[in-house]
């Protein structure tokens, strides 16, 4: 996997990628009179501004690499900057009044919402890359290469706009942009019917109904229309499409599955023009000084695209590094096999854990066991997986009724597990490490357990780490700052050279059978609630022995890890081992022949037990 930290770790080599992942606009957001479908003016906003010096140096002392800045990009918005030629958007376009951060209106441009002088915010942008440099932390931002708004037009490089070159009269051309619908297209149409205002004149859109505007059409396709970013081929979308979005032509016809690019079979066939304008925002992103990208919908772009504009990446920036969110049970996916494979080889550092995610979550939503993990995924993939137990699509671990109801404690466990299972690159979500529960309503995406990326809000536990720009944490409870400072011990653990650069040795399978393996009474098998694992670096010999207890509530007695036989040349009899991710002083076990012994481990607790040399 190409290095790609923004600096070096011990011995020269580059550091385990660590990122922390925020939107600006709710970073520093520090307004508590929060209103349903508020205004900017009414609920705030936070600023590039807000992520000053104080505040990046605390993400370094956390143990991150990167900053996943989600959001940057211009999108549309409710807001009106006309005085500096950006007038709001179509409320029938808006999915919340901030707007949501993928219907992108200028790839090449910032949000206004972000700059303290709106006209500068390019400016301010550059100067908070500057400040992050200084910091040692990588930027990554978000690459939307599936789907742009319906309102996209940009004002910073007009002449890599959008269209069709040959016309609106075919469905699919290479040459185009988009797809676009024909007369005889399922939907009606034309116009375009958006499904935001229903046929009483009643305003089905939440954004149209705060806004008391909206029509249901949209001024650029009353004659003509384009299918939307979620491959719906329809003069009339539902509700539940992303009617915001329209779908970018790469060459490739979803629809009978059509390659007019160049692929093994045709490498004689021209470059589609999409490819060379989405090559173009790459580049002028890296000119910025972007060391990342993570890129949405991944699996919905061609693999061959990737490969290609990742090899003209790295021909500017060696390390830039690539990141795919990317699911292959999705039916929207290009092709009908296995897209993980084919994107780790066009060149993506790593993609979506998507299946350990569910295989976690479900521990507790029922019915999974931790035996599960095991199998959650292809072995191929194991090292080159971002593994996360939160970001901005998932429900947040403190959600009420979520993961099981056990509360922000939950984080512990499913992170202690996921964050050291692999070399790949770790996320960490901005509020998860002080138990951001997202409760109640926040404005178009409702009550749904996610902190909203729609709309302007502020989260009321992380104001509290915030306490008004001086980052220290200062409102916490004494349970949240716990929490926040056992993300930091785990952080930095999972950066050293056993979790870095080691091998992964699953335990949980060779003790299925073992009745002292956490087996609680009338459970047939062991593997529930306990999960085991080792990491061994072999250069220089680091072991690790990690052990969880993702039980919420029971403390597990009498725990007994019993070893495989390829494990002898990781952990030897009589060796010593002491636990390194806890707050107090170091718990020492020995190996013995029957493997390792633990009096308890307290519920919702992972372990980590370093191996010690015979000197130590």
């Amino acid at each position: 996997m190409p290095d790609s930290a923004p600096t070096p770790g011990r011995n020269g080599r580059r550091e385990r990628v660590r990122i922390y992942q925020l939107l600006p606009r709710l970073f520093g957001n520090t307004t508590e009179t929060r209103k349903l479908h508020g205004t900017i003016e009414e609920n705030g906003v936070g600023k590039f501004a807000d992520l000053h010096a104080r505040a990046l140096a605390s993400f370094r002392v956390f143990g991150c690499t990167h900053l996943w800045l989600t959001g940057v990009l211009r999108h549309a918005t409710a807001t009106d900057y006309s005085p500096i030629g950006l007038p709001a958007d179509d409320p029938d376009l808006l999915k919340g009044l901030a707007g949501s951060p993928y219907a992108i209106k200028d790839y090449f441009d910032v949000s206004p919402d972000l700059a303290v002088v709106p006209a500068r915010r390019l400016d301010e942008f550059h100067a908070l890359l500057a400040r992050m440099r200084t910091a040692h932390l990588g930027a990554i931002i978000d690459f939307v290469p599936n789907h742009v708004a319906r309102s996209y037009r940009s004002v910073v490089r007009p002449d890599l706009n959008f269209g069709a070159r040959d016309g609106r009269a075919h469905f699919f051309d290479p040459r185009n942009n988009f797809f676009w619908l024909q007369r005889n297209s399922p939907g009606g149409g034309p116009p375009l019917r958006l499904p935001t205002v229903g046929a009483a004149g009643e305003f089905l859109s939440p954004t149209c109904r705060a806004l008391g505007r909206g029509d249901g059409r949209y001024d650029g396709e009353l004659e003509s229309g384009r299918v939307t970013g979620n491959n719906a081929v329809t003069w009339s979308p539902t509700i539940h499409d992303w009617y915001e979005t329209v779908k970018l032509n790469y060459g490739y016809d979803f629809t009978t599955g059509t390659r007019a690019y160049p692929h093994p079979a045709r490498p004689d066939l021209p470059i589609p023009d999409t490819w060379w304008k989405m090559d173009a925002v790459l580049a002028y992103w890296q000119e910025f000084g972007i060391a990342g990208f993570r890129c949405d919908m991944a699996h919905m772009v061609p693999p061959e695209f990737w490969n290609w504009a990742i090899a003209r990446a790295r021909s500017r920036q060696p390390h830039v590094l690539f990141l795919g969110e990317a699911y292959d049970n999705d039916p929207m996916k290009v092709g009908t096999g296995p897209v993980m494979e084919d994107l780790l080889k066009a060149g993506f550092d790593a993609v979506y854990d998507d299946p350990s995610y569910k295989n976690l979550k479900g521990l507790y939503d029922g019915p999974r066991w931790a035996n599960d993990l095991d199998g959650g995924g292809n072995a191929s993939l194991f090292h080159r997986s971002l593994r996360y137990a939160e970001n901005h699509d998932e429900v947040r671990l403190a959600g009420e009724n979520q993961w099981g109801g056990v509360g922000m404690n939950v984080g512990r466990a499913a992170a202690g597990i996921l964050f050291g299972m692999g070399r790949g690159p770790v996320l960490l979500y901005s509020g998860q490490e002080v138990g951001e529960p997202a409760s109640g309503a926040e404005g178009f995406g409702g009550d749904d357990a996610r902190t909203t990326i729609f709309d302007y809000w502020s989260m009321p536990e992380f104001t509290k780490w915030f306490n008004s720009g001086a980052c220290d944490g200062g409102r916490l409870s004494p349970a949240q700052r716990d929490l926040r400072a056992f993300y930091g011990r785990l952080m930095r653990l999972v950066g050293e050279p056993a979790f870095r650069d080691g091998e992964f040795l699953a335990l949980n399978s060779f003790n299925r059978g073992n009745p002292d393996f956490g087996r609680l009474p009338g459970e047939p098998a062991s593997g529930h609630w306990l999960y085991a694992f080792l990491r061994r670096e072999p250069e220089r010999g680091q072991t690790f022995l990690v052990i969880a207890n993702l039980h919420p509530t029971l403390t597990l007695r009498n725990v007994r890890v019993a070893l495989p036989p390829e494990a002898a040349t990781w952990l030897a009899a009589g060796q010593s081992l002491a636990e390194r991710l806890g707050p107090g002083p170091a718990r020492d076990l020995r190996v013995t022949s029957e493997g390792v012994t633990l009096a308890g481990i307290p519920p919702l607790t992972p372990l980590y037990f370093e191996a010690l040399s015979p000197s130590s």
